[in-house]
């Protein structure tokens, strides 16, 4: 085996642009990780906000890239959940558990799911960071249960169409926003009801909600708060203003929630179980060779996109 490998990294913050394609030395696992040989690893806007701003992340150089799917290559002392040749998806741990978008990665085992048999590795390196926020805002957080009404922004985004499968399983009524454009696709995903955005304002047509999934954030999270029943639940996956959320939320008698998503084995499981029956299906928007890391940096940044973009490592 090569102690290099590909990988795509930047030097400096911007826009796809600065993606390139370097070689790094191949990781090797410490105590409770493992090696994975990445088939496919999902591109998501964290990746294209922490390459512009660093966000968490700081200065460059790095290697982006949380979600994953491929192959166990090794493991390091104490691994006993896989072996290597096992076909795992995971995300690794957010954020600074970062650098999918590469030949190699190493991560906690418990970052990781055995991957579906019958799920190619396209479609499982599309799921984990978008599929694991939606189920740790709806499930771990506003604890959802059935016959509640559930309001999912952007519904066809990566997060979004996730959201409108896992609400739809556990009994929820789903309402969406989303393009006109995009309402046949979520009503083939399970939503019961869609409001197109761009002709009617969300918050005069949408009352008496348990759970808002906020993935929008501004003016957006603001006005969801006037849809939500008395008790209700605002879950936003931007963590930006936290304080004025929570205040805004207690003045009208709901909860106001950020989420940052965590590298969670039995959500992670849970899911997998979900794509194995059928339940939870990824929408793949587009794939792109690791070559071309920046192309599908920029098709994601249009914001038009509908499912999940993924990077296939050959």
């Amino acid at each position: 085996m090569s102690t290099t490998m590909r990988a795509i990294s930047q030097d400096v913050l911007g826009g796809p642009e600065v993606l390139r394609e370097v070689e790094l030395p191949r990781p090797e696992p410490g105590i409770s990780e493992l090696l994975v040989r990445v088939r496919a690893a999902g591109v998501n806007p964290t990746d294209w906000k922490h390459r512009a701003s660093g966000m968490f992340l700081g200065q460059p150089p790095f290697v982006l890239g949380w979600d994953v799917s491929g192959v166990v290559e090794e493991i390091g002392r104490g691994v006993t959940l896989f072996k290597p040749g096992d076909e795992v998806m995971g995300m690794l741990p957010y954020p600074h558990g970062v650098g999918s978008h590469a030949e190699y990665v190493t991560a906690p085992a418990r970052a990781f799911a055995p991957k579906p048999s019958d799920v190619d590795h396209v479609r499982a390196g599309a799921v984990p960071l978008a599929a694991l926020t939606a189920w740790q805002a709806l499930v771990d957080t506003a604890r959802l249960e059935p016959g509640q009404r559930v309001l999912v922004h952007a519904a066809a985004g990566g997060v979004g169409h996730f959201a409108v499968q896992i609400a739809k399983a556990r009994g929820a009524h789903v309402i969406g926003t989303a393009s006109a454009a995009k309402h046949d696709f979520l009503r083939g995903l399970g939503a019961d009801e869609l409001v197109d955005y761009r002709e009617t304002d969300f918050a005069e047509a949408v009352r008496d909600v348990d759970v808002v999934l906020d993935t929008i954030g501004g003016e957006t999270r603001t006005r969801s708060l006037r849809t939500l029943r008395s008790g209700g639940t605002l879950v936003s996956i931007l963590p930006t203003g936290r304080r004025e959320l929570v205040a805004a939320a207690e003045a009208r008698g709901v909860r106001g929630e950020e989420l940052v998503v965590e590298a969670d084995h039995a959500g992670m499981t849970a899911i997998a179980d979900m794509v194995a029956d059928g339940t939870l299906v990824p929408t793949i928007a587009a794939t792109f060779p690791l070559a071309e890391a920046a192309k599908a940096h920029e098709l994601g940044e249009t914001g038009r996109t509908t499912g999940k973009i993924v990077l296939v490592v050959d």
